[in-house]
C-alpha cells in the first residue's frame, strides 16, 4: 500500500476516489474520529461500526490511531472533538427533522456514516445514501461483514455529486412531493463554487414545504492557506492527518454564504459555529490558541426550514 505522505492529493475535474485517497481518505479519518469518540467517558455519539472501517481499510496510520490513542496530541480537529460535536448536530437535526414531519432523509456525500442503522427514525422513513460508488461498495461490504441492521428504508444511490444526481434519487423512490431533511456534511469545501450552487438549486427545487437542511459550511471564504498552516504547526507527527496536506483537497474559492443563500430565496435560517454547539452540548473544551479558535469560529452549522 502507498505511504498517505507519498499520494497525491491535489484535486481536478471529474476526479474519483476509494476510501483510502483522495477525499475518501477524509471519510476513513472521520470514522477514526468516532471511533476515538467512542472511547470518550461522554461520548457524543455512539458509532459501532466506525472501528470496523478503519479496521476493514487497512490503513496502517489509522489504525495505530486506534491502537495508541494517546499519540493525537494537539491536533485542533480532536481536541476540540470536533468530529462528535458536528455528528451530534447532524443527529439531532435529523431527530428533530422526522419528528416534525419529514419521512425522507437525503444524506448528500454519506461516505461512512451509519445513521441509517443507528438512529431512532419513524417507522416508514426513507433514507437516501448518495456517494461515489467505490465508497458505498466499500462500505456495504463491511457491513454485511458485521451483520448490520438497518432502522430505516435505506437506500443508496451510487453517484458522483457532480453528475446529474437528482435523476438517479428520483429514480431510486425519492418523492419530491414529500417534506424531507437534507444533509450536506463535511461537503462543501471539497466543491468548486458554482457546483456548491448548482447543489443547492437542485436541494431547493426537489424539497416540497416542510423540508429542512443542515449544512456544515464556512461565513465567508475558508481560510485554506491559514489552515494548512495551523495543522502543520500543532498536528502530531504521528497523527494521520498531519500527512495529508489539506490544502490540496479543498477548493480555495469565494463562494456564497450559505445561510445568506438559503435566508434570500425563503427558508428560516439557524446557526452556530463549534465553540457555541459545545456550549449548548455541555461539553468543556481545553484551552486552545486563539489562532485556532479564531480559524473554528469561521465555520458555521447551518439548518434551514422550508415553511409549510
Amino acid at each position: 500500500m502507498t505511504d498517505i505522505a507519498d499520494k497525491d492529493w491535489s484535486r481536478s475535474d471529474g476526479d474519483s476516489w476509494d476510501i483510502v485517497s483522495s477525499v475518501g481518505f477524509t471519510a476513513l479519518g472521520v470514522a477514526a474520529a468516532r471511533a476515538l469518540e467512542n472511547t470518550q467517558p461522554d461520548p457524543l455519539v455512539r458509532d459501532s461500526y466506525a472501528e470496523h472501517f478503519v479496521r476493514a481499510a487497512g490503513e496502517p496510520h489509522l489504525i495505530g490511531l486506534l491502537d495508541n490513542p494517546e499519540t493525537q496530541n494537539l491536533n485542533p480537529t480532536t481536541a476540540l472533538r470536533q468530529i462528535g460535536l458536528r455528528s451530534k448536530f447532524f443527529d439531532e437535526f435529523f431527530v428533530r427533522a422526522t419528528n416534525s414531519g419529514c419521512r425522507q432523509v437525503v444524506i448528500l456525500a454519506a461516505g461512512l456514516d451509519v445513521r441509517a442503522h443507528r438512529l431512532p427514525w419513524p417507522e416508514g422513513t426513507k433514507v437516501f445514501e448518495l456517494d461515489q460508488p467505490q465508497v458505498l461498495g466499500f462500505k456495504d461490504r463491511v457491513l454485511d461483514e458485521q451483520g448490520a441492521t438497518v432502522t430505516s428504508d435505506r437506500r443508496e444511490v451510487a453517484i458522483d455529486l457532480r453528475e446529474d444526481w437528482p435523476a438517479a434519487l428520483l429514480a431510486a423512490g425519492f418523492d419530491p412531493e414529500v417534506p424531507t431533511a437534507w444533509s450536506a456534511e463535511g461537503l462543501i469545501v471539497y466543491l468548486p463554487s458554482a457546483a456548491q450552487d448548482l447543489l443547492f438549486e437542485r436541494v431547493v427545487a426537489l424539497s416540497a414545504p416542510g423540508s429542512q437542511v443542515a449544512v456544515e459550511a464556512t461565513r465567508g471564504r475558508p481560510n485554506i492557506a491559514k489552515w494548512g498552516e495551523v495543522q502543520k504547526k500543532y498536528a502530531d507527527d504521528n497523527h494521520p492527518m498531519s500527512k495529508v496536506d489539506i490544502t490540496t483537497l479543498f477548493y480555495d474559492e469565494e463562494r456564497a454564504d450559505v445561510a445568506e443563500w438559503f435566508a434570500a430565496r425563503g427558508w428560516t435560517v439557524q446557526g452556530a459555529h463549534v465553540l457555541e454547539l459545545a456550549a449548548e452540548y455541555g461539553v468543556d473544551l481545553p484551552e486552545l490558541p486563539e489562532e485556532v479558535l479564531e480559524l473554528v469560529k469561521q465555520g458555521n452549522y447551518v439548518t434551514a426550514v422550508l415553511p409549510s
